[in-house]
C-alpha cells in the first residue's frame, strides 16, 4: 500500500546547472530538489510523496501558498517530485527505522480531487469484495520488483485521466461501481449513462461466465476533459474473471473487449521488454496522447503479456499482488498542477 510519508535514504545528490542554493536528490526512484548541504548521500530523511496533504501546523506554514499539498514542480529546469525533511521533523519518542511509514504520525492525508456531481451517484454499498479495486502503485517505489521482472515480455498502454469505473455481471446481477463504491441505478450519473449508451449490461449477459470490466470514463464534465472529447466514452484496461479470481491475459483481454464491440485504452506496444531503469521508464512515459496527439498523455501502464501475480515479501508494495507498473508523465503533472 502507498506510504505518503516514510523514512528513506538519500541515494544520490547531484548539482543543478545554474543553481547555487539547491541540488537534485534521488530517494527511492524519485528525483526531487533539496537545499544544498542539508543532506549527504546515505542520510536518512523523511520523504513525502506528491499528493501528500499536510495539516495546518506551524512547522508546515511554508506550504500554505500551495494549499498544503505536495505537487510535481519544476525548479531551475529540474523536475521535483516530493519533499524531504530532516528526521528532526518527527516527535522525539518516534522510533526511527528505514522504510517506516510515518504518514499518520505527521498527520498527512492523501489529496483527493472533488468529485463532480455527474459522477457522485447514489451509493448502493461498498465496492464488491469479489472484485479487486483498480488502484496501482507508482513505479518509483517498485525498484526491487523491477529487478525481478527485468526482461519480461510486456505490453504498454496509455494511462488516461478519466474517472475509474467497474461494470460487472455476477450470477446474472449487473453492477456499476466507482473507484471505491457500488452505485444505485441513477439517470443522472455518468457511469450509468455510459453503461446504457454502450449496452454493457446486455453485452455482458451474452458472455459465458461472470466478469468485471474495468476502465476509465472520459469526456465532457470529467477531469476537465483534457483530451477535448465530445460526449462521454469508456476505455477499458482490465477484464477480471470473477469465478476464476483472475485477470485475463493481454491476448484474451483484447479478444474479449473486441467481441463485446467496446474499446480498450490505447495500446502503445505489444512486444516491450521490461527495463529495470526507473529513469528510462519515466522518460518513456513522457509522450503525447494517442487519443488527442496535441495533449500530454497522463502516462503509461506496463504489464506482462502473460498475467502474473506476486505475493512475495519483495512485492509487498504491489496492490493486490498483481504485477503491473504505473508510470505517470511528469510533464502532464506539471501542466495540470498535479
Amino acid at each position: 500500500m502507498r506510504k505518503l510519508a516514510s523514512i528513506q535514504r538519500i541515494k544520490t545528490l547531484e548539482p543543478i546547472e545554474n543553481a547555487e542554493a539547491i541540488e537534485k536528490a534521488t530517494v527511492l526512484g524519485w528525483q526531487l530538489v533539496v537545499k544544498k548541504n542539508e543532506f549527504k548521500p546515505g542520510d536518512l530523511c523523511v520523504y513525502c510523496e506528491i499528493d501528500s496533504l499536510f495539516p495546518d501546523k506551524s512547522e508546515f506554514e511554508f506550504l500554505k501558498p500551495r494549499g498544503m499539498r505536495i505537487r510535481t514542480i519544476r525548479l531551475r529546469g529540474q523536475i521535483s517530485q516530493g519533499i524531504c525533511f530532516p528526521l528532526t521533523i518527527l516527535p522525539a519518542a518516534c522510533g526511527i527505522s528505514e522504510d517506516a511509514d510515518v504518514t499518520e504520525i505527521l498527520g498527512i492525508t492523501k489529496y483527493e480531487p472533488p468529485i463532480p456531481a455527474c459522477l457522485a451517484g447514489k451509493v448502493k454499498g461498498k465496492f464488491p469484495s469479489f472484485i479487486p479495486k483498480t488502484d496501482e502503485v507508482r513505479i518509483q517505489v517498485l525498484e526491487n520488483i523491477l529487478a525481478i521482472y527485468k526482461d519480461e515480455p510486456c505490453y504498454v498502454t496509455e494511462k488516461i485521466d478519466g474517472s475509474s469505473v467497474t461494470y460487472y455481471m455476477n450470477e446474472g446481477v449487473f453492477g456499476v461501481c466507482s473507484r471505491n463504491l457500488e452505485l444505485l441505478e441513477d439517470d443522472e450519473n455518468s457511469l450509468w449513462k455510459v453503461a446504457r449508451a454502450y449496452k454493457i449490461e446486455e453485452k455482458l449477459l451474452t458472455m459465458e461466465g461472470n466478469y468485471a470490466l474495468q476502465g476509465e470514463i472520459m469526456g465532457e464534465g470529467i477531469q476537465s476533459n483534457k483530451l477535448k472529447l465530445r460526449g462521454q466514452h469508456v476505455f477499458f484496461f482490465n477484464v477480471f474473471d470473477i469465478s476464476k479470481r483472475e485477470y485475463l491475459s493481454f491476448s484474451d483481454f483484447e479478444k474479449f473487449i473486441a467481441e463485446m464491440d467496446l474499446k480498450t485504452v490505447p495500446v502503445i506496444e505489444k512486444d516491450y521488454i521490461l527495463s529495470n531503469s526507473i529513469e528510462e521508464l519515466v522518460k518513456k512515459s513522457v509522450r503525447k496522447s494517442l487519443i488527442a496527439p496535441d495533449v500530454w498523455a497522463e502516462g503509461i501502464v506496463i504489464r506482462p503479456l502473460k498475467e502474473k501475480s506476486d505475493f512475495s515479501k519483495e512485492a509487498k508494495d504491489l496492490f493486490n499482488g498483481r504485477v503491473s507498473f504505473k508510470v505517470v508523465n511528469p510533464e502532464f503533472l506539471i501542466k495540470y498542477g498535479e
